[in-house]
């Protein structure tokens, strides 16, 4: 019988919250019981299994993401749009490093046609429409601003870029700057 008050949702918020606190990769069932006060096997009667669980909080982290991402976009296009969406990636990831990392999960295509990725996809090539990319310009447009905003987020919270004095906020800004220069003038193929 389930505990009263564990839910499938309490518990997904609660991985969410630890994967934020002590990194994805060591969220676990044992550890999500602990947090609760209860046995670890009274939550199979909620989730399957760890994969489940971590799939769960990547589908969670998705759809927060996508909703912050269409809250920032909203109204904007072109570089106003871009920097929009760059900086609500940049800032979720952030302020949810465990989430940012569920969200970067390997899912089944199955669960992930039906995840909010497809909302990151469409919001990405809605804020392409102001540089009249056609394909297969407008997918390789989608697959390097993913990369650079990825890259950017992973590297700077990482510690990668306190080697400098150059101020992150600027380096950022110019990276902006770049992608909207090259979008503004994608090479011919």
């Amino acid at each position: 019988m389930a505990r009263a008050g564990v839910t499938v949702e309490r518990l997904t918020g609660a991985a969410a919250e630890l994967a934020d606190e002590v990194g994805f990769g060591n969220v676990t069932v044992a550890a999500l019981a602990r947090r609760f006060g209860v046995k670890e096997a009274s939550l199979y009667s909620h989730i399957k299994n760890a994969h489940d669980l971590k799939t769960r909080v990547a589908l969670l982290a998705l759809a927060e993401l996508a909703d912050e991402v269409a809250a920032a976009v909203a109204g904007r296009a072109g570089k106003d749009a871009l920097v929009a969406f760059a900086s609500a990636y940049r800032d979720y990831a952030k302020r949810h490093p465990g989430r940012y990392a569920a969200a970067r999960m390997d899912l089944d295509p199955e669960t992930a046609a039906k995840s909010a990725a497809r909302r990151h996809s469409e919001m990405m090539r809605a804020l392409l429409r102001a540089y009249d990319l056609a394909e297969p310009d407008e997918t390789d447009a989608v697959r390097m601003l993913g990369s650079v905003f990825h890259g950017y987020v992973s590297l700077e919270t990482a510690g990668s870029f306190s080697h400098t004095p150059r101020d992150v906020e600027a380096s950022w800004s110019r990276t902006l700057d770049a992608l909207d220069v090259a979008l503004k003038n994608w090479p011919p193929a």
